[in-house]
C-alpha cells in the first residue's frame, strides 16, 4: 500500500469565486470536523493516485483539508493485473456493460480477498481506532470488514453506476455486497445509482467536484495556452510565447515532453476543434466519436481531437492499450477527408503537472467539448469544460445529466444517435453567440454546485451524522 504524499493548499482564492455563503458553509464544515478529529486522522483509500477523476479529486481536495488543520491521508492499494482485470470487469458490470465478458465468481472473489489481505499488513500500521476512512469504488472495498475491525469509521463511496439498473449490475452487486459489512455509510454520487438492498438512511448522494485552482483548470491566456500545446506537439502556436506554468509548490514548470500524436498531418493554426478528453476506454465511444464526426460534422475548417492519457499511465484499467488499438483501427478506416481533419492524442504522462496543464490547454483551445460516453458515472470532463467557458455536447447518461439541462447549460444526445451528435455539435459550431450563452451559464452552474468546497463541505457533514 503506497500513502501519496498531500501538499496543503490555501483555500482563501475561493472568495473570489464562491458566494458568501457557500464559503461560509465549507469554513464552518471545516471548523466542526477538525473539532471532531481532533487527533484522529481521516483517510482516503483508492486504486491510483494519477489517472481517473477519483484520483483527480483527492489529488487536490485533500490537501485543502491538510492546511486547514485535518490530518487527511491518502493511501493507494497495490495489486497485480489479474486483481485489476476483475475489478474493471466489475466497473464495467457497474455501468451495465458487460465488459469482456468474463466470470465473477469464487476464483475472482479468492484473488481480490488475497489482494485485500496484502495491503492489510501495511495498512495496520497506519490506522488508529477511531479513525475515519473513505474508500472509493470497488477496488478497496475488501478493506471494509477489516478496518471495522481494527476501530475504524469506515464510509464506502461508489462514483459509478447505472440509470435503470440490469441483471449484470446486478452481478457486481452479489458479488461486492459481502464486503459492505460494518461500513457506517455509503456515498453514491447520484440517487439512481444507489443499490437495491441499502438502507437508505445509511446513504448520502455526494456528487463529485472539480477544483478550480489545480493546474487542470486555471486560467491560461491564449499565448501560454498555444505555447503549451505548440510544446506538446499538438497545435503550431498562432502567437509567440512560453511553454511555462506554475507548479503546486510554487516553482515554475515547463512543458518539455511531447504528446505522442496519431494524424495524417499537423492541425492547421486557424482550425476550429471538437475535442474530447478522456481514458482510452469503450464506454467513452472514442470509435463512436470518430464515425459520427466523420459523418455528420462535414466543415472543413473543423478538426477532431480525440485525445486521453498515455494507456500505460493509468494502473487500474487494462483494457486502455486495447481500446487504443481500437480506435487507431476505426481511424485507418475513416474516409481520407474526415481522416485527414482527426487526430489521436496520447498526452504525456511523465509529468503529473505538465500533463495537466496541457489537457487543461486543450480543452481551453476547443471551440466545442464533446463527451460521447455510453455509460459515464459523473463526467469531470464535463465539468471542466463547463468550468472553462466551453460550449458542451454531451450524452444523455449519468451524472452528465446533473450537470447539464439541456439547451441551458449544453447540449445533451442519445450517445448512440450518430445523427444526432453530429447535427448538435454542427448546431453549436454555426451559432457562435448561442454558443457562448451555453458556456456562461455553464460556468455559473459549476461556480455554484461542483467545485471543492461544496464536495468538502457536504462530505465532512457526513462525519456528524456518523455520531448518529
Amino acid at each position: 500500500m503506497l500513502e501519496v504524499p498531500i501538499a496543503p493548499r490555501d483555500d482563501a482564492p475561493f472568495a473570489a469565486v464562491l458566494d458568501p455563503e457557500d464559503l461560509a458553509r465549507y469554513r464552518q464544515a471545516v471548523g466542526r470536523a477538525r473539532r471532531r478529529l481532533e487527533q484522529r486522522r481521516l483517510w482516503h483509500i483508492n486504486s491510483t493516485p494519477t489517472g481517473g477523476g477519483v484520483a483527480e479529486i483527492l489529488g487536490t481536495v485533500l490537501g485543502y483539508l491538510r492546511h486547514a488543520g485535518i490530518d487527511a491521508r491518502w493511501l493507494v492499494i497495490r495489486a497485480d493485473p489479474a486483481f485489476f482485470a476483475i475489478t474493471k470487469r466489475i466497473h464495467n458490470r457497474l455501468h451495465g456493460e458487460p465488459g469482456d465478458g468474463g466470470a465473477l465468481g469464487d476464483f475472482e472473489r479468492e484473488h481480490v480477498v488475497r489482494v485485500t489481505e496484502d495491503n492489510l499488513a501495511r495498512l495496520r500500521d497506519l490506522v488508529r481506532p477511531g479513525d475515519v476512512a473513505f474508500l472509493h469504488d470497488p477496488q478497496p472495498l475488501g478493506l471494509v470488514p477489516a478496518l471495522t475491525r481494527m476501530g475504524v469509521e469506515v464510509v464506502w463511496t461508489c462514483h459509478v453506476g447505472v440509470d435503470e439498473p440490469n441483471e449484470l449490475a446486478r452481478e457486481a452487486w452479489a458479488f461486492l455486497r459481502p464486503f459492505l459489512d460494518g461500513a457506517r455509510a455509503f456515498v453514491f454520487t447520484r440517487a439512481a445509482y444507489v443499490w437495491e438492498g441499502i438502507e437508505r438512511d445509511r446513504v448520502v448522494i455526494l456528487p463529485p467536484c472539480i477544483d478550480a485552482f489545480s493546474l487542470k483548470n486555471v486560467e491560461l491566456d491564449d499565448a501560454a495556452r498555444d505555447a503549451i500545446l505548440a510544446a506538446a506537439g499538438v497545435l503550431p502556436a498562432r502567437v509567440p510565447g512560453d511553454p511555462v506554468f506554475r507548479r503546486g509548490d510554487g516553482r515554475e514548470g515547463r512543458v518539455t515532453h511531447a504528446a505522442d500524436v496519431r494524424h495524417v498531418e499537423p492541425i492547421p493554426a486557424e482550425a476550429r476543434l471538437v475535442v474530447q478528453v478522456s481514458r482510452w476506454d469503450r464506454l467513452k465511444d472514442p470509435v463512436g466519436v470518430l464515425q459520427g464526426f466523420a459523418r455528420h460534422v462535414e466543415r472543413r475548417d473543423v478538426h477532431l481531437v480525440l485525445a486521453g492519457p498515455a494507456p500505460a499511465a493509468v494502473a487500474d484499467d487494462p483494457e486502455a492499450m486495447e481500446v487504443l488499438d481500437e480506435v487507431e483501427g476505426a481511424w485507418e478506416e475513416l474516409p481520407p477527408d474526415a481522416r485527414r481533419r482527426a487526430h489521436l492524442v496520447n498526452v504525456p504522462t511523465v509529468d503529473v503537472e505538465e500533463n495537466a496543464v496541457i489537457v487543461n490547454a486543450l480543452q481551453r483551445r476547443a471551440d466545442v467539448v464533446v463527451q460521447k460516453s455510453l455509460a459515464e458515472g459523473f463526467g469531470l470532463t464535463v465539468t471542466e469544460a463547463m468550468w472553462k467557458r466551453r460550449p458542451v455536447v454531451a450524452s444523455r447518461v449519468g451524472g452528465i445529466q446533473d450537470q447539464i439541462v439541456d439547451g441551458e447549460h449544453g447540449r445533451l444526445v442519445d450517445p448512440r444517435d450518430l445523427a444526432a451528435f453530429g447535427a448538435a455539435v454542427e448546431a453549436v459550431l454555426a451559432d457562435p453567440d448561442a454558443a457562448s450563452t451555453l458556456a456562461d451559464a455553464a460556468h455559473d452552474r459549476v461556480r455554484r454546485s461542483f467545485l471543492a468546497p461544496h464536495y468538502l463541505a457536504r462530505g465532512l457533514e457526513l462525519l456528524e451524522r456518523l455520531d448518529g
